[in-house]
């Protein structure tokens, strides 16, 4: 058995704070800087079926597709959303767009990484909206995209392999 000091663990310092990112959104050809985001998640899902198995109680799944979904919330001190999903409501044009969010923190060794998602897609949102009780004025945005790349990867820390 080993001792415990041969066993390797990652420092503090190479945890990235989640407050360090940028997001960008292409869409008509433009780019847009989106300070005013607070959070966003992006989630890639298998479509899986059940293989029903002879000879087996269980039965097994296998991947047959999948999906990508996200969920964007930004303080609501912009038109860009709302503007085109009423470009949608009046002249039936769905815009897509592409999101790019990089993660760095300068202290983290693992350095940055970024992803963009292609294909983006609003499924709905917020388009007015107060909270007499509330801080901000906010805007929650879900969307569907259809493809991502990462361009720039997380650098491997040392000891993990």
């Amino acid at each position: 058995m080993a001792e415990i000091n041969a066993i390797r663990t990652m420092e503090a310092r190479d945890v990235l704070a989640a407050k360090l990112a940028t997001a960008t959104i292409t869409v008509d050809g433009n780019r847009y800087l989106l300070f005013q985001a607070k959070n966003i998640e992006a989630k890639f899902s298998k479509v899986k079926k059940e293989v029903p198995i002879l000879g087996r109680i269980l039965r097994g799944n296998k991947a047959g597709g999948g999906n990508g979904t996200g969920k964007l919330t930004i303080y609501h001190n912009t038109a860009l959303f709302d503007d085109m999903m009423k470009r949608y409501k009046d002249d039936a044009e769905d815009l897509y767009f592409d999101l790019q969010i990089t993660n760095f923190d300068p202290t983290s060794r693992a350095g940055s990484q970024t992803i963009i998602l292609h294909g983006c897609n609003l499924d709905d949102l917020v388009i007015a909206s107060f909270d007499a009780d509330g801080d901000w004025l906010e805007q929650e945005i879900n969307f569907t995209f259809e493809d991502w790349e990462t361009p720039q990867k997380f650098t491997q820390l040392d000891g993990m392999q």
